[in-house]
């Protein structure tokens, strides 16, 4: 090899060296001396040991303004690129706070939005690594327009292909709205936030005072706001718990997810699910435990498990198969539905809907949470979109009551009436208008004063409704099953929907209560 050619190669490896030092050791310590990961680091430990192939190590900013034109570090605060979660394929992007503390300048959202470009073209999924301090106020508006390029890319890719956000720093101002638009958000507990705007300006603006942690924490977006699906301890677990989320899903919405081996017998028997239902009517019980015992090995990955606790959405498999569950949790509210759980279990719906990922219910429901704040709130319109929702999907949908169903909720729960496939009913059943006290207390009203009278035809209003036969005997519900033999017969039942095919009306796309 001649020495010209070895010059070019030192060449070569020295200005990956450098890209690779990002903005030099001593801000990479002071990312460490936080508890955080570098970008790189972070791409490593996401992606299979040697898979990554990274794109633009060398692209530059193009400023001149501020002096910012004699410092300018290759790859500009992020790395991007592709590689595999198990042999998957997967484009990453990566931001980096030691460049410029990791802000968007118009370069570098060029970088992401290419991976983006090639996603969509190719059907991967993307993974965003957010970790920045917002806009570069040097570009000025050309910063801004990196963003909303971005964001464009986020609005065509969504049902495409998934798209999961992953906060383990900062992300503030106009960069929220990128993850906003994204399937999943996990962040980082006491170490990532996001907000639109600071404490700083909250308090100039509203005289409100509060911290970082309290306006935009982990623990605000997904107990209070939403906004985020789950919170880890640090960076290692949560991009852990990335890839197992990955593994549920499909790489686009023209493939299925993916079958994985599985070492449970699908005709399993639990008998310990026929005394599940307490005696007592209005005693609570773990809806958790009948989803641990219906999947696969009791793997349950739940999303949002810190919100709307009334409602629990989350992935299993079944025969190595993904489903998506939504299921009434009796420990919480009662298993009400209220504005919040319609609002969780809707977006979770209609994500399984785009991916073509079965649908799983289990019902428990006495009705909407009553009150003032609910209907002032819009309960209705909120109602309504998880209602939208699950009349809207057309992939398998499989239903089990196995205590209450009541009213509007019964219906609004993947009930038959909305092209529910299997809908299925443990004898515990109850399906009804209204539980027997309040359909009494209307229907014999001039008898209320004579309290054995009412006594009397509340025991008989029990023996006639309160139980799933009036529904099967009109064909609402397919089957009263055992509630030992459920794992059993959802399996089969979701084994005879693999060849389903049912297709809603042309439409430019719905108009879904929002």
């Amino acid at each position: 090899m001649g020495g010209r050619m070895k010059d070019v190669l030192q060449e070569l490896e020295n200005r990956r060296e450098a890209a690779r030092q990002g903005g030099g050791q001593r801000r990479i310590d002071a990312q460490h001396a936080k508890g955080k990961l570098t970008a790189r680091e972070r791409v490593e430990l996401l992606l299979d040991e040697g898979s990554f192939e990274e794109f633009d190590m060398f692209m530059a900013h193009r400023c001149t303004e501020f002096g910012m034109e004699s410092d300018r570090p290759a790859g500009d605060g992020v790395v991007t690129g592709w590689g595999t979660i198990n042999g998957r394929q997967v484009y990453v992007f990566s931001q980096d706070f030691t460049v410029f503390g990791g802000s968007l300048s118009e370069t570098h959202a060029q970088k992401i939005c290419k991976i983006m470009d090639m996603a969509i073209q190719n059907g991967a999924p993307v993974i965003g690594i957010n970790d920045s301090g917002g806009a570069r106020i040097q570009e000025g508006v050309a910063s801004l327009a990196g963003y909303a390029e971005v964001f464009q890319r986020n609005i065509m890719a969504s049902g495409v292909v998934p798209q999961i956000s992953l906060i383990m720093g900062p992300c503030a101002g106009g960069a929220v709205y990128s993850p906003a638009m994204t399937d999943f958000i996990f962040m980082v507990r006491d170490s990532s936030y996001m907000f639109v705007t600071g404490p700083d300006v909250v308090k100039t603006v509203t005289n409100e005072v509060v911290t970082a942690e309290e306006l935009g924490g982990a623990r605000t977006h997904t107990s209070k706001s939403s906004v985020a699906d789950g919170a880890f301890e640090n960076d290692v677990e949560t991009l852990a718990e990335a890839r197992r989320l990955f593994d549920f899903l499909p790489l686009n919405n023209r493939e299925k997810a993916p079958v994985r081996p599985f070492f449970d017998d699908p005709a399993r028997l639990e008998a310990s699910l026929d005394t599940l239902i307490p005696d007592n009517p209005n005693t609570p019980y773990d809806i958790k435990e009948l989803i641990l015992k219906t999947a696969d090995e009791a793997d349950f990955f739940e999303i949002q498990a810190a919100y709307a606790g009334n409602i629990v959405t989350g992935f299993i498999r079944l025969e190595g198969q993904t489903v998506g569950v939504v299921a009434n949790q009796p420990m919480v509210l009662a298993g009400c539905l209220d504005i919040d759980a319609s609002r969780k279990a809707a977006r979770f719906v209609r994500f399984c809907d785009a991916f073509e990922i079965p649908i799983l219910t289990f019902v428990d429901v006495p009705g909407f949470l009553p009150g003032v704040t609910q209907e002032l709130g819009g309960v209705i319109k909120h109602g309504a979109k998880l209602l939208f929702a699950y009349g809207e999907a057309t992939v398998p949908k499989v239903t089990v009551i196995t205590r209450k169903a009541y009213g509007g909720a019964y219906d609004v729960m993947a009930s038959k009436h909305l092209r529910g496939d299997f809908n299925y009913a443990w004898p515990t059943a109850e399906i009804a208008v209204m539980g027997a006290k309040g359909a009494v207390e209307i229907l014999y009203r001039s008898e209320l004063g004579d309290r054995d009278k009412i006594a009397a035809r509340q025991a008989d209003y029990e023996a006639r409704f309160a139980n799933p036969f009036v529904a099967a005997e009109k064909g609402f519900i397919d089957e009263v099953i055992m509630p030992h033999s459920t794992r059993k017969r959802i399996a089969r039942a979701f084994a005879s929907l693999r060849g389903k095919k049912l297709v809603n009306p042309w439409k430019k796309h719905d108009n879904i209560p929002l």
